[in-house]
C-alpha cells in the first residue's frame, strides 16, 4: 500500500501500444526500480504520539524517495531533449480528447503515458490519434508515481526531441502531491464540473503551472463562471496562467499550442 495516501500498487501494470508516429528505439536503459515504502497503518482510531510520528517520518520518506527518483526522470529527459507535461484532472474532464487534438495538430513528435486504474481504453484511443503511448494500470492506486513513469520511459522509448504527455490517473487529490519529473503540471477541468474546484482542491491548483478550462462550447448550457474559477484559482496561486478551450470543437485550442510551443522553447 501506498503510505502516503493509502492507495495499493501491488498490481501495476505498464503496457506499450505503438502509434503511428516514429519511435528513437536507439534508448538508453533507464531503470530507477520502486522500492517506495509500503507500509500502512488502516486504524483510524485515536494512535498514539509513536504511531503518529512513526507514520508521519514514512510519509515523508516515501514522498523523499519519489523526489529522487523524480530527479532522475528530469535529468533522462533533460538529456534527449523531450519537453514533459502532467496532465492532472478528475475523471471526465477531457484530458484525452484534448490530447488527440494535440497530437493531431503538432508536428513534433509525441509520446503519452496513460494513467488509470484498469483497461487500455485511453490508451487506444492515443494510439489511434498516431501518438506512442504506455499504459500504466495502477490496479487500487489513485495516482502514479516517479517510479511507474520510469518504468513506462524504459518502455515508451519516447523520440529526442519531443513532447511527452503524461496522463494521470483522474483524482484532483493525490497526483498534486508526487512529482514525476515532468516539466510543467496542468491541471484540466470541465466547465460540466462547477467552478468551484480551486478552494474545495487547493493543493492541486496551488500546485499547477496551468489550468486548462475544457469544454466551453458547453457553456451557454450550464452553470459555470471563468471569472469566478479564474479569481479562486489565482487566489491559491497567483501565477497561475488559465486558459479556456473546447478540446472538442478547436475553440480557442490555439492557446494551448502556443503555450506548448513557449514552454519547450521551439515551435510544435
Amino acid at each position: 500500500m501506498c503510505s502516503t495516501c493509502g492507495c495499493g500498487e501491488s498490481d501495476v501494470r505498464v503496457v506499450t501500444l505503438g502509434g503511428t508516429k516514429p519511435a528513437n528505439h536507439d534508448h538508453d536503459h533507464h531503470d530507477h526500480g520502486h522500492d517506495q515504502g509500503h507500509d500502512h497503518d488502516h486504524d483510524h482510531h485515536e494512535r498514539s504520539p509513536e504511531l503518529r510520528t512513526h507514520t508521519l517520518d514514512l510519509e515523508v520518506a516515501v514522498l523523499a524517495k519519489n523526489d529522487e527518483l523524480a530527479a532522475g526522470n528530469r535529468t533522462w529527459l533533460a538529456e534527449r531533449a523531450i519537453t514533459a507535461f502532467n496532465l492532472m484532472s478528475s475523471p471526465g474532464s477531457g484530458k484525452t480528447t484534448l490530447l488527440e487534438s494535440t497530437i493531431a495538430s503538432v508536428s513534433r513528435a509525441v509520446s503519452v503515458i496513460e494513467g488509470d486504474q484498469e483497461t487500455l481504453f485511453d490508451a487506444e484511443r492515443i494510439r489511434k490519434a498516431g501518438a506512442r503511448v504506455a499504459q500504466v494500470n495502477t490496479g487500487a492506486g489513485c495516482h502514479l508515481d516517479a517510479a511507474m513513469v520510469a518504468r513506462a520511459l524504459e518502455q515508451l522509448k519516447p523520440e529526442r526531441d519531443s513532447l511527452l504527455f503524461i496522463e494521470n490517473v483522474g483524482n484532483l487529490v493525490c497526483p498534486a502531491m508526487f512529482d514525476l519529473g515532468e516539466l510543467r503540471k496542468v491541471v484540466v477541468i470541465s466547465v460540466t464540473e462547477g467552478d468551484d474546484k480551486p478552494l474545495k482542491y487547493p493543493h492541486m491548483f496551488a500546485a499547477a503551472d496551468l489550468v486548462v478550462v475544457n469544454k466551453i462550447d458547453l457553456i451557454p448550457y450550464v452553470d459555470f463562471d471563468i471569472e469566478r474559477l479564474t479569481r479562486d484559482a489565482r487566489a491559491v496561486n497567483p501565477e497561475v496562467q488559465v486558459l479556456p478551450v473546447s478540446a472538442k470543437t478547436g475553440e480557442e485550442m490555439r492557446s494551448w499550442l502556443d503555450w506548448l510551443m513557449v514552454i519547450s522553447g521551439r515551435p510544435c
